[in-house]
């Protein structure tokens, strides 16, 4: 799949997710085998740009060509100028966000919620088109609600003024992340226009993604919530498509391996204090299906320094290698792995409980 200039190594994207795909989370499933990323969405509010954590949003060092920024807004001009200072700051992709249901993003009348409005999505795309001189893209529902699915008229107008692809969840804004997936719309929109298209929504394994690609024509998949704890599933769905056999988990010295890489490099990119916090939830998904996964979340959010954190992962991958080579996940019939020996901490205190690091962001 091609992008503008850009030839993308396989069809297989990451999803743009606020507070989980920052630069050492892109970074890493781009090892894994993911062959494009998105970066978290960014204002186009110039009052906005200085904060902390829209400057890290806007961090791009050491990551891998085509380096993709998602904006959102609802005003042509500002989306517009949010491009321009994006690409003066190394992007190479700007991706217009109209896929976002948050209430937060909805209720300032942007994300999907401007899929009810096709001429200020015209307009929007156009005047983001005409501001920059590097690929302009898309990501969109299938429409405001059930009622009212447009995915067609959207992406005809995103054709229109020159968006070079498009990335379509098959959910209307209404419903948010509930229900089945209207994959039927997506396959209508790749009839109906010459450009990429990218299916999203609900690919959480090898088999979805190949059934995805095969049932609507589309050029890639993005994957979105099936990569929060497990970043290898790029590579298994990479290795799938290509050979229709499947890789092994990742044993647990690997996993362990990639885990701790991944938190010295969160560590590093938000600092001790920060760093110590949001590592948490990753923590929580790479070991929410895992034996001993519980007690080892409650273990880790009593740690209080990065030190601490790195020991009880140390402790429990430890313990989790003495059950097997490689990781064992729950099964879908509800079965459960077996448990692990309790876990040892130095001696610390902290009244945070996991409940209150839960496993959204």
């Amino acid at each position: 799949m091609r992008i503008g200039p850009h030839l993308l190594p396989n069809p297989l994207a990451v999803a743009p997710m606020a507070g989980v795909t920052d630069r050492p989370f892109r970074m890493l499933c781009r090892r894994l085998g993911a062959g494009y990323a998105v970066s978290e969405m960014v204002a186009s509010n110039p009052r906005l740009w200085g904060s902390e954590k829209s400057l890290r949003r806007i961090d791009h060092a050491g990551e891998s060509a085509p380096i993709a920024v998602q904006i959102a807004g609802a005003d042509p001009r500002l989306v517009a100028d949010a491009a321009r200072y994006n690409v003066d700051r190394g992007a190479q992709i700007i991706d217009i966000n109209m896929g976002c249901p948050a209430k937060k993003v909805c209720n300032a009348a942007a994300g999907s919620a401007l899929l009810a409005d096709e001429g200020l999505v015209a307009a929007i795309l156009d005047a983001a088109v005409r501001a920059v001189d590097v690929p302009v893209t898309l990501k969109m529902r299938t429409g405001p609600h059930p009622g009212a699915r447009n995915a067609v008229a959207v992406a005809r107008i995103a054709q229109a003024a020159g968006v070079q692809a498009l990335t379509i969840h098959g959910r209307t804004r209404t419903c948010a992340f509930v229900g089945a997936v209207d994959y039927d719309s997506i396959a209508a929109v790749v009839r109906a226009v010459d450009i990429p298209v990218i299916a999203n929504g609900d690919i959480t394994s090898p088999e979805t993604a190949r059934g995805v690609l095969r049932h609507t024509g589309a050029d890639a998949v993005m994957i979105g919530r099936a990569a929060q704890g497990r970043p290898w599933i790029f590579r298994e769905i990479a290795h799938f498509l290509g050979t229709g056999v499947h890789l092994p988990p990742p044993t647990v010295a690997e996993a362990r391996a990639l885990i701790v890489e991944h938190l010295h490099d969160h560590y590093a990119f938000y600092g001790e204090v920060a760093g110590l916090r949001t590592a948490r939830k990753h923590l929580g998904w790479y070991t929410q299906a895992l034996a001993g996964g519980d007690v080892f979340r409650r273990t880790m959010c009593e740690a209080q320094t990065t030190a601490a954190q790195l020991a009880v992962v140390d402790d429990y991958f430890d313990r989790l290698a003495e059950t097997g080579e490689r990781l064992e996940y729950h099964r879908a019939d509800g079965a459960t792995a077996p448990a692990l020996p309790a876990f040892t901490m130095p001696p610390a205190t902290n009244d945070r409980q996991w409940a209150g690091e839960a496993l959204v962001a």
